[in-house]
């Protein structure tokens, strides 16, 4: 395909302000048998599409999105591969519930759906981490409020310490939520995630972020390539559940190349959870808000069932949000133009 010749269409949604650019036509065809094999040839041969449309002059610095490929598993309805200002994520809890309801409005779904009656409808989605069950609430026929089940969620390390050049050794913890996050108390760096300058505590999570991938090694029972950390999580540090579900914690993750995401995060709340109810804070079936720090966004989270993974106690979370329509768009591309390909202003 000539570049002149290059159209891309997407539809733009947003859950809990975080953005997501769902690509629905114009992705050149994406060889693999299995959702981390399509993965690892997009991120080897098709990366330069990614850069055209998460990059300005089409996105900006803190873009998310998309591509929807055919699943592996016979049980799941659609594959994602997400992608963001540094690559391709391994699971994304905002995408999750943003295309929940994009599956049940666009006819994606591979088994007839009525929408005449109150209840929730499946949809699974083949993430680079595993199959998501997502709940779409279904109201007088529309879709609502869509609710996730994780991947098997664990606490990959607890009172961790780490040595780092600026704010000298520090405890955090590591949860794995579809992906793996340092957790911090935002106090300990002396950031506090409601009010700090956003710049502030990206400079802090970004210390924790590079500390932890020089001083810790990963590993997945699944996947070695889901080892490695996405990013890191600055909390409240109000960690235990005081037994009122209105009660909001706190936090602003940082991941990939420093992108700050406006919702709580759907894959960093599994991976808070999952070192809570590690830390006996939380129990099974309570459930808890978490907030955005910044933008005061919310989530609803909580564990559902145990589980192992591999060698790891592990558990199941359920998150909760709502996610809305904000366009589309039809992008293309001119041979001449010198900035065809996208470029990052930070």
């Amino acid at each position: 395909m000539e570049e002149n010749d290059l159209e891309i269409s997407t539809v733009e949604m947003h859950t809990g302000g975080e953005p997501l650019r769902i690509i629905t036509s114009g992705y050149p065809d994406i060889k693999g048998d299995t959702i981390l094999a399509k993965r690892r040839y997009i991120r080897e041969n098709l990366d330069h599409i990614r850069k055209l449309v998460m990059f300005e002059p089409r996105g900006h610095y803190d873009m998310y999105g998309v591509v929807l490929v055919p699943p592996g598993s016979e049980i799941a309805d659609l594959g994602a591969i997400f992608m963001h200002n540094e690559g391709y994520s391994t699971m994304c809890g905002h995408a999750i519930i943003a295309l929940g309801r994009y599956a049940v409005d666009s006819g994606l779904l591979s088994t007839d759906v009525s929408r005449s009656s109150v209840g929730e409808v499946p949809v699974f989605i083949e993430c680079p981490c595993g199959v998501v069950k997502a709940l779409v609430e279904i109201d007088e026929g529309k879709p609502g409020g869509v609710r996730f089940i994780s991947v098997p969620a664990f606490a990959f390390g607890l009172d961790l310490e780490v040595n780092t050049e600026r704010f000298g050794k520090v405890k955090i913890d590591i949860g794995f939520g579809g992906a793996f996050y340092a957790i911090v108390n935002g106090d300990r760096l002396g950031i506090d995630v409601r009010s700090s300058p956003k710049n502030d505590i990206v400079d802090a999570a970004n210390v924790i972020s590079s500390t932890v991938k020089s001083q810790v090694r990963f590993h997945h029972p699944d996947s070695e390539e889901l080892a490695f950390l996405y990013g890191t999580i600055l909390t409240d540090g109000n960690d235990m559940f005081h037994g009122n579900p209105q009660e909001p914690t706190a936090n602003v993750v940082v991941f990939a190349d420093s992108q700050v995401d406006r919702s709580p995060c759907g894959s960093g709340v599994t991976a808070r959870i999952a070192v809570q109810y590690a830390r006996q804070q939380i129990g099974l079936h309570q459930s808890r808000v978490f907030e955005n720090g910044l933008v005061g966004s919310k989530f609803t989270g909580q564990a559902v069932k145990e589980t192992k993974c591999g060698e790891f106690d592990a558990i199941h979370v359920e998150v909760a949000g709502n996610a809305y329509y904000s366009g589309k768009c039809c992008f293309t591309i001119e041979k001449d133009d010198p900035f065809r390909e996208g470029f990052i202003l930070k």
